[in-house]
């Protein structure tokens, strides 16, 4: 008789048990730690066992599943994103090393000037430049003092060459004359000798 009492309030608590969690609803709504918490708490017990709902874990599997794609989804999209950032800045890295080289480029360009084919820095032009620039300077007061110097001897050999050509045409008129009073007494001696 033991064994059928026993029995008889087993099945009583059971049907309980049944009857109580028929009337509780699982949640759907919330994290999956608290649809776990919910379980576990309003689940019988019996001795060390949880005894629950086969629908209830179908249900949280159902949930758990869904959670796990989603995230899933997630980290797949996650990953898609960080392998399309990956690429921008691979891409943003390249398009910055090509800046700087042509930062470099357009430094050394506005630094240096070309000169016959030759990058010269600005300094070393500037330089080369002045240093052109005072030999000339110095060709053209050399050359100024040189022409100044031929013009005054130019002037000097003209009023020398004026001085001797009236020197030369005094003479010459001198010599004329000369020979017009020898001719003239050379005819005189002449005539002189046919009167005689």
């Amino acid at each position: 008789m033991h064994k059928y009492s026993t029995l008889v309030i087993c099945l009583l608590f059971i049907s309980t048990n049944i009857f109580s969690q028929s009337t509780t609803k699982f949640i759907d709504s919330g994290s999956v730690k608290n649809q776990i918490d919910y379980l576990i708490d309003k689940s019988n017990s019996y001795q060390d066992y949880k005894v629950v709902k086969y629908t209830w874990l179908s249900k949280i599997k159902s949930n758990v599943l869904d959670s796990l794609a989603v995230s899933k989804k997630e980290i797949v999209s996650n990953y898609n994103t960080i392998e399309t950032q990956k690429k921008k800045i691979d891409s943003l890295k390249i398009s910055l090393n090509d800046a700087n080289n042509q930062i470099v480029s357009l430094k050394t360009e506005i630094e240096s000037i070309s000169l016959f084919g030759i990058q010269l820095k600005k300094g070393i032009f500037k330089t080369i430049l002045f240093v052109i620039i005072i030999i000339l300077l110095t060709l053209l007061a050399f050359f100024i003092t040189k022409f100044k110097q031929s013009d005054s001897v130019i002037s000097q050999v003209k009023l020398n060459l004026k001085e001797v050509e009236e020197e030369f045409e005094e003479h010459r008129k001198r010599a004329l004359e000369r020979e017009q009073k020898a001719m003239r007494r050379l005819q005189d001696e002449l005539n002189k000798q046919k009167k005689e």
